[in-house]
Formats: structure tokens, sequence, C-alpha cells
């Protein structure tokens, strides 16, 4: 083996790089997770989650990966053979569908290009049509790993509100969580679902449900089989700050590290800081002469940047030149988009320097991989972020005084 100097830059969308507070709460002792000093570290993240997904009602905590909060949303709420409406907006939409699909539930798939969000109209109108009120759910993607398009949830709820439609609505919020303004009650979601190693910041092994009223009732008649999934079986524990089963202790720790760190930036801050990079991001690349993925600038996704390649060129050859030669990994197209785009996540914990070191390494990339490109796109990206005009909110300017 042969020792490489620096650090490597993870700058794809997820797992995210881990602050080091939360590494070094990690690194803790694992306690009883059963006496008394657990049950303060159960209720203080339960209780954290909370303000995160903006909602005052339950959210639980599971040791698994996003696809597991999927498979809980679903089991806890709908029966064998129950329609559910999705929309196919990229390749995580995609695999939702598919979950469902095993689990013998009917999906009527709105098809999608990949390049937009939920179409909110065809939404409506999928659901003014079911007369019978057959379809139980409607399960979309808030920001879509695969792609960079964050779809605007709230105009699904009022879609579904127009078409006075009784189903339920979940959003996956897996990347979107902590980096992307979310909120669960003011948009009418009945369960969102996410998971640690995105906006969270911490690593792969948590997932999360945030479940309205009108799921936890439907909860009660819902027939598909679960165990280790149900709500109930959850809920009952944490209220004391327990868990039915041994839960992730230390990553426990690392998400009370992570939601103080949280706050103490502030989420509308938190937000602000994505937004920025985000748009410094694309900036870079229209500077380069390259195409966003995301057709529609109001489903730009300020968590990750999907960049189209000319013809004739391969992405994976790009993200191969740029882990050789600059130790940076960046994320692979996935799907119908393997070997199209790379995508640059921008999510975390995040700053100016670490974006200005990213892009630097990807455009020398695009340069040894003879891609035609304006070498213009890092200085793009930098008088945006020098400019004192978009600052992020709470970002001090410092002025130095001579």
């Amino acid at each position: 083996m042969t020792h490489r100097s620096g650090r490597h830059f993870l700058q794809i969308p997820g797992p995210t790089n881990v602050p080091d507070r939360v590494l070094r709460a990690i690194d803790s002792p694992t306690m009883d997770h059963r006496g008394p000093d657990f049950a303060l570290l159960g209720k203080e993240v339960l209780e954290g989650m909370k303000a995160i997904f903006k909602t005052r009602g339950n959210v639980v905590i599971y040791p698994a990966s996003g696809t597991g909060a999927w498979e809980a949303a679903l089991v806890n709420t709908l029966s064998p053979g129950d329609r559910v409406l999705m929309a196919e907006t990229g390749q995580f939409a995609a695999l939702w569908q598919k979950l469902a699909t095993r689990l013998g539930l009917v999906v009527d798939f709105i098809p999608g290009d990949w390049r937009h969000g939920v179409d909110a109209a065809q939404v409506e109108q999928a659901l003014v049509a079911d007369k019978a009120h057959s379809i139980k759910a409607v399960c979309v993607v808030h920001n879509e790993t695969s792609t960079g398009v964050t779809s605007r949830i709230a105009l699904v709820r009022n879609a579904m509100d127009r078409a006075a439609h009784p189903a339920l609505l979940m959003v996956d919020s897996i990347s979107s969580l902590g980096s992307i303004d979310y909120r669960h009650d003011e948009w009418g979601v009945d369960v969102t679902v996410a998971g640690s190693q995105k906006g969270l910041m911490l690593p792969p092994g948590l997932s999360f449900n945030a479940i309205g009223d009108k799921a936890l009732a439907a909860s009660k008649t819902a027939k598909l089989p679960r165990a280790y999934w149900s709500w109930d079986e959850m809920l009952g524990p944490n209220q004391s700050g327990y868990f039915p089963y041994t839960p992730a202790t230390n990553l426990l720790y690392g998400l009370r590290e992570a939601l103080r760190m949280l706050a103490e930036e502030g989420l509308d801050n938190v937000f602000a800081r994505h937004a920025r990079h985000g748009e410094a991001t694309r900036r870079a690349v229209r500077a380069w002469g390259l195409e966003i993925l995301c057709i529609n600038p109001e489903e730009y996704s300020n968590a990750l940047t999907a960049v189209m390649l000319p013809e004739g060129h391969d992405a994976d050859k790009v993200r191969d030149i740029i882990l050789d030669r600059f130790d940076m990994s960046l994320g692979t197209g996935l799907g119908k988009m393997k070997g199209r785009i790379f995508r640059i996540g921008h999510l975390g914990d995040f700053n100016d320097l670490t974006l200005a070191g990213t892009l630097c390494g990807v455009e020398m990339g695009l340069q040894l991989a003879g891609v035609p490109i304006k070498a213009a796109g890092v200085q793009a990206a930098l008088e945006y972020l020098a400019n004192p005009g978009v600052q992020a909110a709470g970002t001090p300017v410092r002025v130095r005084i001579a």
C-alpha cells in the first residue's frame, strides 16, 4: 500500500463526510440501553428529530438504512393489494416502486424523464380519476439523489387537496433532511422517510419515520405483515426514551451531537449555506459549458448537482481520473444515467473552501479526460462565493482592521 498525503475528498451525495465532533461522540463506551442514562439520550434524540422534520408528531428511529424506513412506511399503513401512486423521478423513486411491488402492493407509476420533479398536475389527474378512492397512498421523493432534482412537496399536497382524495402522502426526504427546507406538518405529509448518512452528517445505519395522525390511524387497520418495523412496538417504549430491541447506541451518541451542531448553526442558516453552495456549483457547471441534468431552475437541488457530459464522453472515466489523480470521489450515474452524468455532492458538513477544492478537482479532471470545457468554472464559483451580497444567513463577515 502507498500512503497518500492529505485527506480523501468524499464528494458523493451521501454518505457524506462525518464531522470530527460526531466521530468523537460515536467513539464513546457503549452504555446500557436499559439503564437510566440511555433514557435521557433516547428522549433527547427523539425530540431533536421532531425539530428537524418540523413536526409535533411522533418520530421513530430504526437501526437500518433508508430502505428500511421505506418499508416501514408502507407496511405500517397499507394492506395487500392496495394501490399506491408513485412518480418516476429517478433511480430511488424506481427502487421504492420495486419495493412496494414486492410487498404485494399495486403501483400506478407516473413515468418521467429523470430531469423533472413530480408533476403535481399529473398527481391530481390520477386522483380525480380514482372515483372509488382505491389509491391508498401517494409516494414521492423530495430530493432525488440520482438526478439532483428537488420536487415541490407543497404543490403535491395542494393537488391532493384539490382532488379531495383521502390518500396518504408519503415522502422520501433521505437526501434533503437537514440540507433543504422540509416541513412535515405544514406540507401535510403523513409519513416522512429519512436516513442518517446525508444532511444529518452521520455514518449509514439509522433510518427514520416521521408519523402524522392520519398515518397512525391507518396503522390500526393495515394488514401488511410487520414485526421489526412495527410502529406500535416502537412508540410504547419510546415514551420513556427506550427501544423495544437493541438500538444502534453509538450512532445515537453521534445523532445527539449532530442535532446539537445543527441547532447551533440554526436550520435556516444550514439551508442558506446549502443554497449558496448549490448555486456556486451550478455557476461552475455553466461556466465550463456543460449541462445540468435538472431542467427546471425551480427544482434545482441544493444538496447535489448532476452534471451531463457531451456525447462521446464517459462520465465514469472522468470519475476514475479524478479519483486516481486527486483522491476525490464523485457520485456515479445510476440506472439509465450510468456513464452519462457524474454527481457532485455539496451537502452536510461542508464549507466554502471544501467546495472550492472540490470544483478545482473536477475542473482539472475534466481537462485531463479530454472533455471540451472552458477552464472558467472554478473562477465563476469563487466570484460568487466571495461576493458579500450572497453571504449565507448567519455567516459573519469578518472585517480586517488595520
